[in-house]
């Protein structure tokens, strides 16, 4: 199923991402992290445009699932490409963001956060929809963590 090899695809960036937000608030290696993050955001934005092509109305509950993808993943994205203003901010505040090895947080920092709580919220249901299909066809469950 087309569905479920999207979502094998979507948390193919979350490593990545988790280690270039532990670089900004380290005030480390700031513009792979700020490269990485938008890398990461530039997918997320292709697995909306994946998920809209995608044919699932054969299956229960579908519009409430695609809609939380959906706004999972747009959430994810915007997280971060704000993280990756924050680290942008850090690198070009000559230090002055960057006390004792951590990180100030900025609105970018806090806007970040925002999304990626929005991102967990709308992760967790369409995880819990996504197993009842998944145990009903026979196809992988997934955790919120790996959307």
């Amino acid at each position: 199923m087309e569905l479920d090899k999207l979502l094998a695809d979507s948390g193919n960036s979350r490593t990545s991402v988790i280690n270039a937000v532990a670089d900004v608030k380290a005030c480390r290696d700031l513009g792979t992290a700020a490269k990485d993050l938008r890398a990461a955001a530039g997918q997320r934005s292709r697995l909306v445009t994946d998920l809209s092509a995608l044919s699932v109305d054969k299956l229960p509950d579908h519009q409430a699932l695609t809609a939380a993808l959906t706004k999972a993943w747009q959430a994810s994205a915007s997280a971060d490409n704000h993280y990756a203003a924050w680290a942008d901010q850090v690198a070009g505040s000559k230090g002055k963001f960057c006390k004792k090895g951590q990180a100030r947080a900025t609105k970018q920092t806090r806007a970040g956060n925002r999304a990626s709580g929005t991102a967990t919220a709308e992760k967790g249901k369409a995880a819990k929809l996504w197993n009842t299909i998944a145990k009903q066809y026979g196809l992988t469950e997934r955790q919120p963590t790996q959307l």
